[in-house]
């Protein structure tokens, strides 16, 4: 018995998710929806309810297929009729899910919560728009071109920076619902549950008729043009925004386009470039953007972290008002923030390029117990296991038992990498431009770490607060923009700072086993807090910035309490 969806129609309020769901049925080259925001916030109900009102193409109905999380990889990619091939030697080939979304909707609910394994094909799979399956030379091919709609709780874990980058779309759900809202949402979800199929039947009418609206902004898309301003104002806002490639280009202006198609224009006008601006750049900025000067500015982005955004709920940050207050809480005492910009001739230490696989032993750090490894000793972390191949072993054996020949599919390489970067911007880093060199370091990883298509994030803890400077993404090209908006001063947080890593490592470790983090603390180690008992960071360096020979600050006392390594920042650049 098939399941009766929530209509669309029906869905009260969510005005900005509706319309770029809808766009993206005008045209689906927009390349899909990533829905973003908490649990109960209606994305999975709105994405679901989208199937009920896709127009119909030649093929028929268009597809709207739903990719469990735990889909094997031959049924999202097909697989090769086993039977056929040892009964008699004939190929045949059973569609998977790609298969079945040509033309129409892959849907993913929990898409951070996706397999890497399937991230991987679906990557590829998007990239080229065919799908291949290959076994022991036998191979089929088939075009898979659809629209991907993802949903995701982003304090479930982060998605994937490849797979997010490929979604045309995002959109951030809020936190708040207006009581007068929440109201009218409970009776109309009541309704639904005490007769669905003649809930459906009341909006039938609003749900056709929304569906032949689709279909005729479709017809008028072609038509829709774009004077040469609407090419130039996309670059610049592209470019304002720090967005790599040119992803962000196409996708806006075809974004642009189908909101002209939908509002039944024929000139792509400004309204249709700011509607769609912070869909298209919520997931692809690195830097905040300037808006232009127009009598219709674009609506505020999603909000992102920068070196200016507030601190994190649960930082209890001090209040602006209160900045440089005599009696303000802090060791070091509140002050407003001064800037101190990086020192761009710091070189990385063997240590950043020695973390990843590698496990320095905890001679000079201090290892917590049962994790030491003895003076100078390595560990390497071990390469994946291959995994055995059941088809490609049935057919080496012709169906005989036991099997005297076993196939393995090749370990897929490249474990995810991220660095956590914890960056003391307090009072006592301004001195002997300590800070300066510290970001200049920072920015030297992040360059390592972009080369290696790795993650990075990070955070500044200082002026008794703590500031998000990046989130976790894959490493930018530079870091210096956002580096040099972080000012010094103030208090030191630390305590604060390694209780909120510690439970952002346990999270992504819950729901990314395979992920390698690796925790970089770097401060002049002045503070009077102790890190005893606190959990531990996973491969965690500690980067003593101080300067001095005879040393005030206590970091390798923080690197014994947090069973981490422990180093000095260079100073020979700095002469």
């Amino acid at each position: 018995m098939p399941v009766v969806e929530f209509p669309f129609t029906a869905v009260i309020g969510q005005h900005a998710l509706k319309t770029a769901l809808l766009l993206n049925a005008v045209n689906p080259r927009i390349g899909g929806v990533l829905i973003s925001g908490p649990r109960g916030s209606a994305k999975s109900t709105l994405a679901r309810a989208l199937a009920a009102i896709l127009p119909e193409s030649s093929r028929g109905p268009s597809p709207f297929v739903t990719l469990p999380l735990g889909a094997s990889e031959e049924r999202l990619t097909g697989s090769l009729d086993l039977h056929k091939v040892l009964a008699e030697r004939e190929a045949i080939f059973n569609e998977g899910l790609l298969a079945k979304a040509h033309g129409g909707v892959l849907y993913v609910d929990e898409v951070n919560l996706l397999p890497d394994t399937l991230v991987d094909l679906l990557l590829d799979v998007a990239a080229s728009g065919t799908n291949i399956v290959e076994r022991d030379g036998i191979s089929h091919s088939h075009s898979a071109r659809f629209s991907l709609i993802g949903t995701m709780n982003p304090d479930e874990g982060e998605l994937r920076p490849q797979l997010l980058d490929r979604f045309g779309l995002c959109l951030e759900q809020p936190t708040s619902i207006k009581v007068e809202e929440r109201i009218a949402i409970v009776r109309q979800r009541e309704a639904f549950d005490r007769a669905p199929d003649a809930f459906v039947e009341q909006h039938a009418d609003e749900q056709q008729a929304l569906t032949q609206r689709i279909e005729r902004a479709r017809e008028q898309l072609e038509a829709v043009t774009a004077p040469t301003w609407v090419y130039e104002q996309i670059a610049k806002r592209c470019e304002a925004a720090g967005v790599e490639g040119l992803r962000a280009d196409v996708t806006w202006h075809r974004a642009a386009q189908a909101h002209a198609a939908w509002r039944g224009g024929d000139v792509i006008d400004q309204t249709d470039i700011d509607t769609v601006a912070p869909w298209v750049l919520s997931h692809r900025r690195t830097q905040e953007e300037t808006p232009p000067s127009s009598n219709n500015p674009p609506p505020a982005p999603p909000s992102e972290q920068s070196g200016g955004g507030s601190p994190p709920a649960g930082s209890k940050g001090k209040p602006e008002s209160g900045a440089g207050q005599p009696g303000d809480a802090g060791q070091w005492g509140a002050m407003p923030p001064v800037n101190q910009t990086l020192q761009t001739e710091a070189a990385a230490i063997p240590e950043a390029q020695m973390l990843p696989g590698i496990q320095r032993g905890a001679a000079e750090g201090g290892a917590r117990k049962g994790h030491q490894l003895g003076q100078g000793a390595y560990k390497r972390t071990l390469p994946p296991a291959p995994r055995l191949d059941t088809f490609a072993t049935l057919v080496a054996n012709r169906g005989a038992w036991p099997w005297q020949t076993l196939r393995y599919r090749p370990a897929r390489a490249g474990q995810p990498k991220v660095h956590l970067v914890l960056l003391d911007t307090s009072g006592s880093t301004l001195g002997q431009r300590l800070l300066g060199r510290a970001k200049g370091w920072v920015e030297s990883l992040a360059r390592q770490a972009y080369l290696g298509r790795e993650q990075m994030a990070v955070f500044g803890f200082g002026n008794d607060a703590i500031t998000p400077l990046l989130a976790r993404q894959r490493a930018p090209k530079t870091l210096a923009a956002r580096l040099n908006q972080a000012g010094g001063g103030g208090g030191t947080p630390l305590r604060r700072m390694i209780l909120q890593a510690g439970q952002l490592v346990r999270q992504w470790q819950r729901h990314e086993p395979g992920l390698a983090i690796y925790t970089y603390l770097i401060t002049d180690g002045r503070t009077r807090e102790s890190l005893a008992g606190l959990a531990p960071l996973g491969d965690c360096l500690v980067l003593d910035t101080e300067g001095s020979r005879v040393k005030r600050g206590k970091g390798a006392r923080l690197a014994r309490e947090l069973g981490a390594r422990y180093r000095t920042l260079p100073t020979k650049e700095f002469t």
